[in-house]
């Protein structure tokens, strides 16, 4: 007898919906999957074996058949064993029927447990906008999959608890539809303050206007400077996602298999900051499974690069087009995949290899040609695309002793959120968030300069040869500067400052 049921599979951060058939014939016995499925998904013969007769079923002595359809998808990963038990259990007549527009989704325990499964977010959303009503999810994931609006979401724990459903012994209430309301919206505690950083006004300044617009932005100074501190503060500055970004920022993590049960939506900012001995592919995304590297995983967040010089070259080139277009495309053999990639690049790097080039009293003990082949491993174009430079210089002794209380992070959190609102209700009508987001026709549009500060841009582009990027990078941070002032104009204070933040060599 023939039967068929729904599942889905994730290729990249996108779902796919499967169609699942199973064929239960006369014949010796036998268990064949074909339709291009992994080593995974052909072990789910023994899961479900296993599965079926710990749960008091029946398993067919038969010849069976599983088509995972369509046959040129390549299925991966164990979440299709319990729709295959499904299948198998309606094809053998142990049980009647299954409702329409039901798709099931999850992993096989030996015991008939259902397990937690990778990427069911993008799996209830495709099935959700492929018109389906209905997904059974694993107990432990349902949570996760009720952030999918428009779609009843049932939490199974075990195969046993699924087929007294099917059976109409034993209902599986489905969870309701406010998987949002669930969720802690209360801001998390942040380890690093800004209350801690003493002195450095200049570069906690060019911290809240990087936060307010989602700049690029790279410290440069000697050794314990506290760039790294300054860096590690940013999570607390930054403003909260928007449900979208949120939704975003979760599918990455569920499909990458690294969000936790028990805080079922990514609400801060990601914040990641990978050793500079990361490879190419971990950094970008890859390997075997092609995964979304750091990069994506950084979405809607930081990635933040300490001692930037010391990144392999090829990994740090790699980052100039995601930097640009906000997604990263990895294309091999086995296929192509898309990932988004809008996160803001944050580096702190020392200006030379011993650390101090620029220090005002400790001497360098690097050579000139020392000192500039070591600047020189980060490129020009790599640097085109940074909106804000700070030189942080060492830390004085009567600031760091002063009894002063340095402001805390809730100060400029207020501003930056205040600034973030202005540019939300900017942006409403593009799909943007912030203003590093702008592409050339928003900053003619929304980038409007009054008088003194257009004759102060024309002088600062013929003597710093700036790009045309650089150019409008310069009007973006403007624009971010005015917006923390809530200045509907861009004046040539907001000017002058933005242009305080270009480097001071001419690599624009």
């Amino acid at each position: 007898m023939l039967a068929n049921t729904q599942t889905c599979a994730v290729i990249g951060l996108d779902g796919y919906v499967v169609q699942v058939e199973v064929d239960i014939s006369p014949g010796l016995p036998a268990f064949n999957i074909v339709g291009l499925p992994d080593a995974a998904v052909q072990e789910a013969k023994e899961r479900v074996r296993a599965a079926l007769r710990n749960s008091n079923c029946e398993f067919p002595l038969r010849r069976i058949t599983v088509n995972l359809a369509p046959a040129d998808l390549k299925k991966e990963g164990p979440s299709y064993d319990l729709p295959i038990a499904v299948c198998m259990l309606l094809s053998s007549g142990q049980i009647d029927s299954i409702p329409d527009g039901t798709v099931f989704l999850g992993e096989l325990s030996l015991d008939g447990t259902v397990r937690h499964t990778t990427g069911i977010l993008a799996m209830v959303s495709v099935a959700r906008d492929q018109g389906y009503k209905s997904v059974f999810v694993p107990a432990v994931d349902a949570d996760e999959a009720s952030l999918v609006e428009d779609v009843k979401v049932y939490p199974v724990a075990s195969l046993r608890h699924l087929i007294d459903h099917l059976r109409c012994e034993e209902e599986i209430l489905p969870l309701a539809e406010d998987g949002w309301k669930k969720i802690d919206d209360t801001v998390g505690h942040y380890e690093m303050n800004l209350a801690n950083v003493r002195g450095q006004e200049h570069a906690k300044r060019a911290l809240e206007v990087a936060a307010a617009g989602f700049h690029n932005l790279i410290f440069n100074g000697p050794p314990g400077s506290g760039k790294t501190l300054l860096a590690r503060c940013l999570p607390s500055i930054l403003p909260r996602m928007a449900q979208q970004e949120a939704l975003e920022v979760t599918k990455i993590y569920s499909v990458n298999g690294v969000l936790s049960a028990e805080h079922p939506l990514v609400l801060t900012r990601p914040f990641r900051s990978p050793h500079y001995t990361i490879s190419n592919a971990g950094l970008v995304g890859g390997g075997r499974t092609l995964r979304p590297g750091e990069i994506t995983m950084s979405h809607r967040g930081v990635l933040f690069l300490d001692e930037l010089p010391e990144f392999n070259h090829t990994a740090l080139e790699s980052l100039r087009q995601p930097m640009e277009d906000k997604v990263v495309t990895i294309s091999r053999v086995s296929g192509s995949v898309t990932y988004p990639a809008s996160f803001m690049l944050v580096a702190a790097m020392n200006p030379c290899p011993c650390g101090f080039h620029t220090h005002p009293r400790k001497e360098c003990s690097c050579s000139p040609s020392t000192v500039a082949r070591y600047q020189k491993r980060i490129s020009g174009p790599l640097l085109d695309r940074v909106d804000v430079f700070v030189e942080v210089p060492p830390v004085e002794y009567e600031k760091l002793v002063e009894d002063h209380q340095a402001e805390d992070s809730s100060g400029p959190r207020l501003r930056v959120e205040q600034a973030r609102d202005i540019q939300r209700e900017r942006f409403k009508e593009n799909g943007f968030f912030c203003n590093s987001e702008m592409g050339p026709a928003e900053v003619w549009k929304f980038c409007q300069l009054d008088d003194g500060a257009k004759g102060l841009l024309r002088t600062a582009t013929e003597r710093l040869n700036l790009s045309a990027r650089a150019f409008h990078r310069i009007l973006k941070v403007s624009r971010t500067i005015a917006d923390l002032e809530g200045s509907d104009g861009i004046n040539i204070g907001h000017l002058a400052e933005a242009l305080q933040y270009r480097p001071r060599t001419s690599v624009s």
